[in-house]
């Protein structure tokens, strides 16, 4: 059987013959009659035939959420519209009434264009002698936004929102379309999801958040009147400005009327609806890191951590604007990796030590080995633009400038472009680590003077012999024979030198480079090139710049016995379909780890490290004591770990792991180098990382280390 139901065009072509195109335009437009009179049947016709035959609808803008670990506690969110989907049968019917009796009473009858609308409105504005009625449908409504939603370029923005003839014929068309495809419900429902409402609000569920901090389910009969009626004009109406309660009161008054007359409601209802006052609760959402709530404030740095990893993801966009973008328009549901109750721990133990008006920074970053997930940001700061009240720099010759503290959006634990700090014997562990995938047991000896001539070449300075490099240790307690248990333990400067020459410092600066560190200054680029790499024997002794998150890293991916884990500021992201999101067919929240080194390297790295901890090795002699024994005893359980110093103590690190958790702070001063920490605060990083370890670790069963094979013990 033929269908004998005019096309798209021929209902529009329909309503040019009856002229009723032209009142439309007019209705809604002020512009001149002859203009659309002047196309003609035909041409109107034949400009009809061009247009799409159907409407491109591209998802609109929706809000990415972001919680932590526990998927409940909300970090922010991340929005240019403010914006989330929300089905009709989750909406107060309320509302839906309210929009049909304000926008388009005779929606339920109409097929997209409304001939009696129009027809209306014509007489109304040429008694007027201008523009008094508009004649658009809600489905033309939501067409008009949809090509909005779905434009890429000005141009596009410009052409969906223009008040010209031939946008009111497209809009025309397209409704009549959309109305052959869609039901009702349908185009209600996605029309109340992307009308604007005001304050940043896109769509009823953003709107009831914003005016009444409820959900849309819950909205009473005026509660909806009233952000019905805001759709209109939405700044004219908007209660929430000063003097405007009037025209808002108003406004909903007439939608109620407008919803008894289509017998939505009684006379009753709307009565007690009409005598009800204007009771705002408004809410400002969280958008961006700089939103994250005063209660959990310290968790900003954190957020900017996960803000910069999302940036470099190829999963997300082909440069960083279009991941940005697609952060704030994704409509992603992220549950990122920081755990509660380790960043309280953290964070108390930070400002046990520091305060937050310290010039001095005091940070930690815990990562969990065998995933590389980022599971506490802790530093003595909070995250906030406001700077004015900040103290004074701490570089005289930056007195009129104000210090970062207590404020600051600096990554200073790493994620941005801050090259980080000098790490101090830190760095001993990569000249290890590489001496023993060599093959080196750790039993390797070398007699340690208390001042070494090396064989590195260097310019002259205070750790130089005329033209070769000569450091000397920090104890002449520490002269004498050592091997790596005791050399690691007791942190001795001129066992490890040796031990560099022995391997090669190119070997020490790549071992590096492979368990995640990037050389960020000018300098630190050139030494570890490989025109230079080979001769930078004091890069064992931590004078290359590094971040929090990069050693904490390190030592996680000893504890996960070679196996090193990208770190990782997220456990699951979800598209607005609840599905994973991936990308080359990979979950990208997925843990991207793969092995740097054998597992027999990383347990005798391991049994070396308890050496400065404490707790004493199991295959050798640690030599009488270590660098940070009290670690061990704060702690008490198996843990193993190194400290940092520089040279007049500029820095102060200690990283400390266990098999379930690996830990490392820092106390510096980022705004100035030269600003030593000093004797007093060479031991608090320790303190915190064994405190907080202690307390993250509290409730889990105890897990041991696996001792090296003999291969790599003698």
């Amino acid at each position: 059987m033929t269908d004998r139901r005019p096309t798209v065009a021929g209902r529009v072509a329909l309503l040019i013959r009856a002229g009723l195109i032209a009142g439309l335009v007019i209705a809604g437009l002020s512009y001149p009659f002859t203009a659309l009179a002047g196309m003609g049947v035909k041409a109107g016709t034949g400009a009809l035939e061009n247009m799409p035959e159907q409407l491109t609808e591209v998802p609109a803008a929706q809000t990415t959420y972001v919680y932590a670990k526990d998927g409940r506690t909300l970090l922010t969110m991340f929005y240019e519209e403010y914006r989330r989907q929300v089905a009709l049968k989750d909406m107060s019917p309320y509302i839906t009434q309210a929009i049909v009796a304000s926008e388009d009473t005779r929606f339920y009858e109409h097929h997209g264009v409304d001939a009696k609308g129009v027809a209306r409105a014509f007489v109304a504005n040429q008694q007027a002698g201008g523009v008094s009625q508009g004649a658009s449908t809600l489905t033309m409504q939501y067409v008009r936004m949809a090509l909005r939603d779905s434009a890429r370029t000005p141009k596009q923005a410009l052409e969906a929102t223009e008040q010209t003839a031939s946008r009111k014929l497209r809009e025309m068309r397209l409704a009549i379309e959309v109305e052959q495809r869609l039901s009702k419900q349908e185009i209600l429902q996605r029309y109340l999801n992307a009308a604007y409402f005001g304050h940043r609000a896109y769509g009823i569920y953003a709107a009831s958040e914003v005016f009444f901090s409820k959900s849309a389910k819950n909205l009473t009969l005026n509660e909806a009147a009233l952000l019905a009626g805001l759709v209109k004009a939405p700044s004219a109406y908007d209660p929430a400005i000063k003097g405007q309660s009037a025209a808002a009161l108003q406004r909903r008054d007439y939608v109620i009327d407008q919803m008894l007359k289509m017998g939505s409601i009684t006379a009753a209802q709307a009565a007690g609806a009409k005598k009800a006052k204007i009771k705002l609760k408004l809410s400002a959402p969280p958008n961006d890191c700089v939103s994250v709530s005063r209660k959990h404030n310290d968790w900003g740095f954190f957020c900017d951590y996960f803000k910069n990893w999302w940036r470099e993801q190829p999963a997300f966009g082909g440069n960083v604007l279009e991941r940005e973008e697609n952060l704030r328009r994704g409509g992603y549901r992220v549950v990122t990796s920081i755990d509660p109750k380790v960043q309280a721990a953290a964070m108390e133990h930070v400002l046990d030590k520091e305060s937050r008006n310290s010039p001095f920074a005091h940070g930690e970053v815990v990562i969990q080995p065998g995933t590389g997930r980022v599971v506490s940001m802790a530093v003595n700061r909070w995250y906030s633009l406001q700077q004015d009240d900040n103290g004074k720099h701490s570089d005289r010759r930056q007195h009129d400038l104000r210090g970062n503290y207590p404020n600051t959006v600096n990554p200073l634990l790493g994620g941005g472009d801050m090259a980080g700090y000098q790490a101090g014997s830190t760095f001993k562990i990569f000249t290890m680590l590489a001496a023993l995938d060599a093959g080196l047991p750790l039993s390797t000896t070398y007699y340690a003077p208390e001042r070494f001539v090396s064989k590195y070449i260097t310019a002259p300075g205070p750790a130089t012999c005329g033209t070769h490099w000569c450091p000397k240790n920090s104890s002449k307690s520490m002269t004498g024979n050592q091997t790596m248990w005791s050399g690691f333990g007791k942190s001795v400067n001129t066992y490890f030198v040796q031990l560099e020459q022995r391997v090669g410092a190119e070997k020490a600066v790549a071992m590096a480079e492979k368990l995640g560190l990037k050389w960020r200054t000018a300098v630190d680029k050139k030494l570890a090139s490989p025109e230079h790499a080979s001769g930078w024997g004091a890069f064992t002794l931590g004078v290359s710049d590094a971040t929090p998150v990069e050693i904490a890293n390190v030592f996680a991916t000893v504890a996960a016995e070679g196996s090193y884990c990208e770190p990782l500021p997220v456990v699951s992201i979800r598209t607005p379909d609840g599905k994973n999101a991936t990308y080359k067919g990979k979950v990208i929240a997925a843990p991207r780890c793969h092995r740097v080194f054998s597992q027999d390297v990383a347990r005798a790295a391991t049994d070396a490290a308890r050496c400065p901890t404490g707790y004493g090795a199991a295959r050798g002699s640690c030599g009488g004591w270590g660098t940070s024994e009290m670690v061990y005893g704060t702690l008490g359980r198996p843990v193993a770990g190194k400290s940092g110093t520089t040279d007049n103590n500029k820095t102060a690190w200690f990283s400390g792991f266990t098999p379930q958790l690996a830990a490392s702070a820092f106390v510096a001063d980022p705004d100035n180098p030269e600003h030593y920490v000093g004797n007093g605060r060479s031991t608090i990083s320790k303190y915190t990382v064994a405190q907080t370890l202690r307390d993250a670790l509290k409730d889990q069963p105890e897990a041991k280390f696996t001792p090296p094979s003999d291969k790599l013990v003698w």
